[in-house]
């Protein structure tokens, strides 16, 4: 049975990362699972509700949405994008903002970059900004569609594929035309989405499902990739050798999915959202929306 729009909107933004203000423990409680899986480098503070992280290898740093204060879900222009250098020092807390430069910024969520264009999730709309200026460049608008909770993007070889929560709908973005690339309840609402380029196929974790999902653009088709104990996922990072990091919210985890099967590896301090992996350090930047901080871990070495 499908959920009221109102309860497919409190799903959603549950889904995108908790906004409860209760879990404002001090980073120091995260460890990792087992003494050589991963260690905290840094945890900045400072942030207002930072929902996701998006790292940038040419320029060596890091892209942290804001959704800023109020409802996440209000067109109030408030949302904002920072800068973070890799040992986790704020470079520009408001690097893109809502209501300056000419920006339009709600509440930002999930981002991509191709080329010189960051991608960014908003609620009515995907927006493209200069990486290095801050810029706005682009805007694809989604109001012609009933929506739910847009939430995570990811660059494909054909297109940008954007996930709404709220209504088990994939979108696919190609050019300025934005079509469904997929409608099915079995994603389980789709919440984190990234493209796997060995595998030629987008892997998406889902909210309301403990399998994570592998789907080829242009089938009708879900596979599943891996499965363990737990549920709310939210970020999504491919690893080398086929190893898949994903975020749960319902156990306060970074997993591991090898040989489709996960565990966790790192028990964080509070509900991790969006997750980032930093390819020169082997590091993943996590932020969490109730706690106004980024963690940055330092992963093990691959065995």
């Amino acid at each position: 049975m499908r959920s009221s729009l109102t309860g497919i909107l409190a799903l959603a933004l549950l889904a995108a990362c908790s906004t409860s203000k209760s879990d404002d423990a001090a980073s120091d409680t995260a460890v990792a699972v087992s003494p050589d899986s991963a260690r905290l480098v840094a945890s900045p503070t400072g942030f207002t509700e930072p929902e996701a992280v998006r790292y940038d290898p040419d320029q060596d740093v890091y892209f942290v949405t804001n959704w800023g204060t109020g409802d996440p879900a209000a067109k109030d222009n408030n949302g904002a994008i920072s800068r973070l250098t890799p040992d986790g020092v704020i470079a520009q807390l408001r690097f893109i903002a809502g209501g300056a430069g000419g920006v339009t910024l709600h509440s930002p969520r999930g981002m991509t970059i191709v080329g010189d264009t960051l991608w960014v999730v908003d609620p009515d709309a995907v927006r493209g900004f200069n990486r290095r200026t801050g810029a706005p460049v682009a805007t694809v608008d989604f109001s012609a569609h009933k929506l739910g909770f847009l939430n995570d993007i990811a660059a494909g070889p054909d297109g940008l594929y954007v996930t709404d929560t709220g209504t088990d709908r994939i979108y696919r973005i190609s050019g300025r035309r934005l079509t469904v690339a997929l409608a099915d309840t079995a994603i389980g609402n789709p919440n984190g989405i990234t493209w796997d380029a060995v595998g030629r196929r987008m892997v998406i974790v889902p909210w309301e499902d403990s399998v994570i999902k592998v789907w080829t653009p242009g089938s009708k088709t879900l596979s599943a990739l891996g499965k363990d104990g737990a549920t709310k996922f939210d970020g999504v990072e491919i690893l080398a050798g086929d190893r898949v990091l994903v975020s749960s919210q319902s156990d306060s985890s970074l997993h591991l999915f090898t040989s489709g099967a996960g565990r966790p590896i790192i028990k964080t301090g509070g509900e991790p959202a969006d997750i980032a992996v930093d390819t020169k350090r082997n590091r993943v930047a996590v932020p969490f929306v109730a706690r106004n901080l980024v963690e940055i871990w330092q992963l093990p070495a691959q065995r």
